[in-house]
This record gives C-alpha cells, structure tokens and sequence, in this order.
C-alpha cells in the first residue's frame, strides 16, 4: 500500500509532462492538476471548477482525491499546481493562501434514539460505538482531545478514511458519526440526521501552492473560486494565519 501511493505519485507526474507538453504543442490552455483530501474534492471543488469561464476552462483538469499526507507531496513534487489539505500545514515547499475553518458536527441515522435531539451534548456519547477520522494526526487527534477533556468513554471505534464512507456508516446505524460540515454541503446524504455539537470541534484545511513557482492566470482564478465557494459553507471562518494544531 506504500508502494502504491509512491507509484501513483510518480505516475502523475508522468501525465502531467505529457500533458503539459501536448499543450505547449497546441498551444491550448494548460491542463490545471488539483489534488485534495475527499471532504473538499467532493464538494467546494466542483463548485470552483463550474465558476471558470467556459472560453478559459482547461481541456483537461485532473482531480485526484487522496489523502493529505499525498497532497502535500505532489504539491512538493509539481504533480500538482494546486492542493488543498487539512492542517498541520508545515512543510517548507509549499505557500499556503489562505486557512479555513469549519466546526465539527455529528451524523447519526434518521431511526436513531439521538436523532430527535437538537444539539448533541458529549454526555450523549457514552457508550455509543464512535465513527471516525483514521488519520491520528489531524482531525482524529482534535476529536480524540475533545472527548478526553470531557471525560467521555465510547462504546468501541469505528476508523474512516473519508467523511462520505463515515456518513453511509452512519446511514447504516452503526454508530454516531463525528466528521466535519464541508462534505455535507457538497455530498447531501439520505436517511440520516445532522446534529451540531455542544462543544467545539474545529477542522482546518489549506489551500497550497509549490513555493516559487508562477501561477497561471487560470489557477490563480481557480484558488479565488475555491476561497468564493467556501464562503458559502455554513460557520466557515477564514483565519488570518495558521492555528497551532
């Protein structure tokens, strides 16, 4: 499996050159690369992509949905012209534009004891079987201290690579969901009931570019889109800087 996020690494690479020198060649607009974690693939960058006019949309956009460890690196790497990751944010390579924040919220099942509830409180936790980010070093460790400052014991884990499979988790009733808002507003889920927290949260993602490299007039108007349609997402905060996460 590490071999194979390596590889695929390389193999974008390779389709970017050519790509971009069958470009070159016609003379046609540069195809634009964009990598970024699922929650923001599957929803704000759709929307930002529907903005560009249509005499200036690429022939050829790919948008590979990986993790935020790999979209980092292809960013690093040039594979990429744009990413947009979850925090921490802290390698040399890259220029972040800009942060974002949205709050944390809990998706259970619409036949669920707590999907009467308005607010879900962490009280509300105890003993239920919790479906959650994997990753140990981004949002999972934010829910992880969340619950430990308040004292919460879960009845056993269920991990998640991506919001939308913790979402048809919880469609199917096997546990209370704890994942971030953006996904929602892009990726609207059936038979399930949104509930906000009582208690705070947050999840941070970047937009990043390579350090040094120019950008094309088509990727700059695409970064702005991206920043326009988070705008439109529910108790979306842009940060002046980059939290301490």
């Amino acid at each position: 499996m590490a071999f194979f996020a390596q590889a695929e690494l390389f193999l974008s690479g390779l389709r970017t050159i050519s790509e971009r020198a069958r470009s070159i060649a016609t003379a046609r607009a540069t195809p634009i690369e964009v990598a970024s974690i699922p929650a923001i693939a599957a929803s704000i960058v759709p929307l930002a992509l529907s903005d560009l006019p249509a005499d200036q949309f690429p022939d050829h956009v790919h948008l590979q949905s990986t993790s935020a460890e790999n979209v980092v690196q292809a960013v690093v790497a040039r594979t990429a012209d744009i990413g947009i990751a979850s925090l921490p944010l802290d390698n040399p390579g890259v220029d972040v534009h800009w942060v974002g924040e949205v709050p944390c919220v809990a998706v259970v099942a619409a036949n669920d004891p707590l999907a009467g509830l308005e607010l879900l409180s962490a009280e509300n936790l105890k003993g239920r079987r919790l479906i959650a980010s994997a990753n140990p070093y981004r949002l999972r460790m934010r829910i992880d201290k969340a619950l430990a400052e308040q004292s919460i014991e879960t009845g056993g884990i269920i991990d998640s690579n991506a919001t939308y499979v913790s979402l048809a988790l919880a469609r199917s009733g096997l546990g209370v969901a704890i994942v971030e808002s953006v996904t929602l507003t892009g990726l609207p889920i059936r038979d399930v009931v949104v509930l906000p927290l009582a208690f705070h949260i947050p999840f941070y993602w970047g937009v990043i570019t390579a350090t040094g490299v120019p950008l094309p007039a088509t990727v700059e108007r695409l970064i702005l889109s991206i920043e326009r349609r988070a705008m439109d997402v529910p108790h979306f905060r842009r940060l002046k800087g980059i939290p301490a996460v």
